[in-house]
């Protein structure tokens, strides 16, 4: 976006892989290893790499606590701009 003129301007996409809360910890641990496994096959890192995404495969813990730091950041934001849901 700086180049285009628009300085400070931030904003990535996220994909991941969500589970109803109470999801048997063996479960998260099961689906966590199978997609790390999948993430590092040659034929994903590639297919990722030509759609323009830099995948990190990492623990459900630091999933959480990415998409909490995400929470707080835009949150704040949206406070600071009294941004309001349309109904």
């Amino acid at each position: 976006m700086s180049e285009a003129g628009i300085e400070g301007q931030e904003s990535e996409t996220m994909q991941g892989v969500l589970v109803p809360t109470g999801t048997p910890a063996e479960i998260v641990a099961l689906l966590n290893r199978e997609i790390v496994k999948a993430m590092q096959l040659d034929d994903v890192k590639a297919k990722c790499a030509e759609l323009g995404f830099d995948p990190v495969a990492d623990s459900p813990q630091a999933f959480a606590a990415y998409i909490n730091q995400d929470i707080e950041k835009w949150g704040k934001v949206i406070k600071e701009a009294k941004i309001q849901q349309i109904q």
